[in-house]
């Protein structure tokens, strides 16, 4: 189906409610169903500001996950967590996330856990909005783990993760996910540094199994721990190659960047559907139903309307609830606006 012109989505994490962060800390105080209920409540919360908002394409906000990828490693089986190496104190980083050893070749028996959030997600949500699942490509996975004598190096550790995303991918489309998002971050950060042509191709296997049974799309961006990013933010190293990414839609980071190189989404637009981050989620000022709307029309001269979707640069993990409801509400009025004035 053609999705409508200027749609409104998101990437996929959603702001953990201040409750749920506390009761993570007094897990052992919780029996198993109120663990589930814990959950559940969490991913209705996630819901409701999501639909309430009047968002086109959903998700469940990924309140089962430590960060967007961090907990996957959970599902890992030859992995065991390597804290010595981790800075605990001085200002925000990506070195304070610490990584993790290698001791056993690396299976995933029991998949990676996204399918179970996708029927939870299914349970819980209304009839309307199309619902997605985010799940981390393979590269940007194994850039938590420490290569070994068996892995030696981090494309060595991408092959043997490889699999396990592809078969998830496979068993999400099994369960009826019609949308799916490869969030690979790490090969827009790298891109000005590595082969760019290995990228295309590592993502590409890792989608075939999907290609053609879902609306498939890819999420570039520049990191956002803790509001922070860590790539060099720049398009330009992912082209031409980027193009050839076997996707229906790529996502592309532009407002914290103040829309440098907007009419690089041209050249996206000439080969798949472009979804532009127009809310800055690094961020607090919240963006106007006018703001949105102007930006809408700056991509407008780049994207046709048809090939175009809004979104949040990132997911809103590391933003405030209040700011990110806020954000997403004015998102989708302005986005609206817009969409009524093209009739």
């Amino acid at each position: 189906m053609q999705p409508l012109p200027i749609r409104t989505t998101v990437v996929g994490s959603y702001p953990f409610p201040g409750w749920l962060e506390f009761s993570v800390k007094h897990l052992n105080e919780f029996g198993n169903a109120d663990k589930e209920e814990l959950i559940e409540d969490a991913v209705i919360a996630a819901i409701h500001d999501q639909v309430t908002a009047g968002l086109d394409v959903i998700t469940d906000g990924e309140q089962t996950r430590l960060d967007f990828n961090l907990s996957f490693y959970g599902f890992v089986k030859g992995i065991k967590e390597n804290t010595d190496e981790l800075r605990k104190f001085g200002p925000p980083a990506h070195d304070q996330r610490g990584k993790n050893s290698i001791v056993d070749t690396l299976t995933a028996p029991n998949g990676l856990g996204a399918v179970k959030e996708f029927k939870r997600l299914q349970k819980l949500a209304p009839k309307g909005p199309v619902l997605k699942t985010s799940v981390p490509g393979p590269y940007t996975l194994s850039g938590r783990l420490l290569p070994n004598e068996k892995y030696k190096d981090r494309f060595a550790i991408t092959e043997a993760l490889l699999p396990f995303i592809k078969k998830e991918l496979e068993d999400l489309v099994e369960a009826g996910c019609t949308e799916i998002t490869v969030d690979e971050p790490s090969m827009s950060c790298y891109a000005y540094k590595e082969d760019t042509q290995r990228f295309v191709d590592i993502f590409n296997r890792t989608v075939a199994g999907v290609v053609g049974k879902c609306r498939l799309s890819t999420h570039l961006c520049f990191g956002n721990f803790k509001g922070r990013p860590v790539g060099y933010r720049s398009l330009k190293p992912m082209l031409p190659d980027f193009l050839n990414l076997t996707v229906n839609e790529v996502h592309i980071e532009m407002a914290n960047r103040e829309f440098a190189e907007i009419e690089l989404l041209a050249t996206f637009a000439e080969k798949m559907d472009v979804a532009v981050g127009i809310i800055d989620v690094k961020n607090y000022y919240i963006e106007t139903e006018e703001d949105v709307v102007e930006r809408i029309k700056k991509c407008l001269q780049y994207v046709p309307a048809e090939k175009l979707a809004v979104a949040p640069d990132c997911g809103l993990s590391q933003t405030a609830r209040w700011a990110s409801r806020q954000k997403l509400v004015n998102m989708v009025k302005g986005a609206k606006k817009v969409r009524e004035s093209l009739k």
